[in-house]
């Protein structure tokens, strides 16, 4: 095995923090091969076609309309294209099924009910499903001739989902479990022939069962009235003595957590694809209205201000793409290798999520946020025009609201990014301690302000490296001073994910431009140069922000003086015209009338 293929599986999950990654080891939107810009293409135009064209008579919950637009997507091999050949689906690799959630994400209350069903309501039958399960629900789901649902969440247990009350009781012949309690905010609910369903059987053993539309003792609450997704059909569920039978347990009796916790990694990762998808659409739409809207005798897209917007939306969503694929080719690599020592296809591909479920909570946080800024500024280049039903801006401002609450809040997944990453250092599997103690030890020395490497990116390159220095001081400093408090302290927890975050996505798209400018020329990738140095000067000023915030919450005296030097130094920029930079990327869009990369 050559170096080159050695250190891209050396890079273990959150590992990104302490291991330096090469440009050509990085995957990028780029490198896509032609059967997967084929498939892009496809996806695209299915939203463009069969789903733009509809959309106010989806939101108006058409009685069969969605369940027929799925279908016509599983005629396509849109829904089963990463199932297994052998259930009826294409056997696509995790990028290229990335790419269709990415192309099908522009399609409002569509891209939910069609991420709905091919992830949370299909995926946990294939992963955890018995071979009989497997084979009679698989093949029908990848057409989309059966619709699937997950119900989890219950009026009072969302984020605590480990405090479920549903109960589900064995009958005495041991033939039948039954249920008792009821579920909400279930997507597909109105329309789902099969609902992964979460109950405690005796008080305590959570456990997860496959139950059918139609089972006797299950019924559906009316359609909820939302503020968004309004084609999205949701209801809550109710459960009264139904009986299920018993080999519609899914997985392990108890242990319905692996499979509620294990599919979240993946659909964190999907959401963030989704978010990508309609960011793109969105910014369309809005370079599309600012060249035609004039005021004061020219298209507003002649103004300073609206160019700032245009260009900030295409900064956020570029840098997204360049960590979402990323990633995805990550637990590609680690599928495979997994695949290749023996695993099962369903154990190898939870387990590559499982080892980067920081990175895909990274994704969550940062592609719901990212689709949040590009409607929002999209409906202020809209202006009143904007707050109107007839424009189809405000309708992508009220579904995007629901990102940074599915598959976890953003909340919950800016916790789980800096705890997940601690637990794998007190465990061993990522050495943390180390290089956050060659950081306390830098700061006590005289700083070095030479820099000996001169190519190009060479100054970007070394602030990423004083990002990561900076996470490990702040991260470092807090597990030492408040140990096992610190999981109490989540505005100190926040502050320090919100490092990562940033730095994270700032490596991904400096990685992705070094990549690009090796392999096309400085000229050639120019104005990608312009995105990813805006995006890094920026980046470094809402870094020493949060970790100001950090440091100044758990430390005091030298020490915080001491590591507040060290912050300074360690998101040092020079200076850099932004406001330039910003006007080069808009004119490329305003010139293109739509998003251009």
């Amino acid at each position: 095995m050559d170096a080159t293929v050695e250190n891209k599986t050396a890079l273990k999950g959150a590992e990104f923090l302490v291991k330096e990654s090469a440009p050509e080891e990085v995957f990028t939107p780029e490198d896509f091969s032609e059967e997967q810009l084929m498939i892009k293409d496809m996806a695209d135009q299915f939203i463009s076609k069969e789903v733009t064209p509809l959309i106010d008579r989806i939101d108006k919950l058409e009685e069969g309309l969605m369940p027929s637009l799925l279908e016509k997507a599983g005629e396509q091999g849109l829904l089963g294209a990463s199932f297994p050949e052998e259930y009826g689906g294409l056997g696509k690799d995790f990028v290229t099924a990335t790419i269709i959630n990415e192309g099908l994400g522009a399609g409002h209350s569509f891209s939910v009910a069609m991420a709905a069903h091919t992830g949370i309501g299909s995926l946990p039958i294939l992963y955890f499903g018995t071979e009989e399960q497997k084979q009679k629900y698989i093949p029908k789901l990848a057409t989309g001739e059966m619709k699937g649902a997950y119900a989890l969440t219950e009026p009072d247990s969302g984020s605590d989902a480990l405090g479920a009350r549903t109960t589900a009781k064995l009958t005495e012949d041991g033939k039948y479990y039954v249920l008792n309690g009821q579920k909400s905010w279930i997507t597909n609910s109105g329309f789902a022939d099969v609902f992964t369903v979460f109950a405690k059987i005796d008080g305590d053993k959570f456990t997860a069962f496959i139950v059918d539309k139609g089972t006797p003792g299950f019924t559906l609450g009316a359609e909820e009235h939302k503020m968004g997704i309004k084609g999205s059909s949701t209801r809550q569920i109710y459960f009264q003595d139904a009986k299920v039978p018993a080999e519609n347990v899914l997985g392990v009796i108890g242990k319905g957590h692996l499979i509620a916790f294990n599919i979240l990694n993946i659909g964190r990762l999907k959401l963030c694809a989704a978010a990508l998808g309609a960011s793109k659409k969105c910014i369309n739409t809005s370079v599309q209205y600012a060249n035609t809207r004039v005021q004061f005798k020219q298209p507003i897209a002649n103004f300073g201000a609206i160019k700032h917007k245009l260009a900030e939306m295409a900064i956020r969503t570029w840098t997204s793409e360049s960590a979402l694929f990323r990633t995805a080719q990550l637990i590609d690599d680690k599928e495979k290798e997994l695949f290749a020592a023996g695993q099962p296809f369903n154990e190898a591909l939870l387990g590559a999520a499982e080892e980067y479920a920081v990175e895909c909570a990274i994704l969550k946080v940062n592609g719901s946020e990212v689709l949040d800024y590009v409607v929002d500024e999209g409906v202020q280049i809209h202006g009143g025009n904007g707050f109107s039903d007839e424009y189809v801006i405000s309708k992508a401002y009220r579904d995007s609201r629901i990102n940074r609450i599915f598959e976890g809040t953003n909340e919950i997944n800016r916790l789980l990014t800096l705890d997940m990453t601690l637990k794998r250092a007190m465990k061993g599997k990522l050495d943390l301690m180390n290089p956050a103690m060659s950081v306390m030890k830098e700061l006590m020395s005289i700083p070095d302000f030479g820099n000996d490497d001169e190519s190009t990116f060479s100054k970007e390159k070394k602030m990423i490296v004083n990002f990561k220095k900076a996470i490990l001081m702040a991260a470092g400093a807090a597990a030492q001073k408040l140990m096992a408090k610190l999981e109490t302290e989540q505005e100190i927890l926040m502050d320090i994910a919100d490092m990562a975050i940033e730095t994270f996505v700032a490596e991904s798209a400096l990685l992705r431009l070094i990549k690009l400018t090796n392999h096309k020329g400085e000229s050639a990738a120019a104005l990608q140069t312009d995105i990813v140095r805006t995006f890094i000067y920026d980046a470094a000023d809402r870094i020493n922000k949060s970790g100001k915030d950090a440091i100044n919450a758990f430390a005091e005296g030298d020490e915080q003086r001491m590591m507040l030097l060290g912050l300074k130094r360690f998101t040092k920029t020079e200076p850099f015209n932004a406001k330039d930079a910003r006007r080069r990327i808009a004119d490329r869009l305003i010139a293109d009338n739509k998003y251009s990369w």
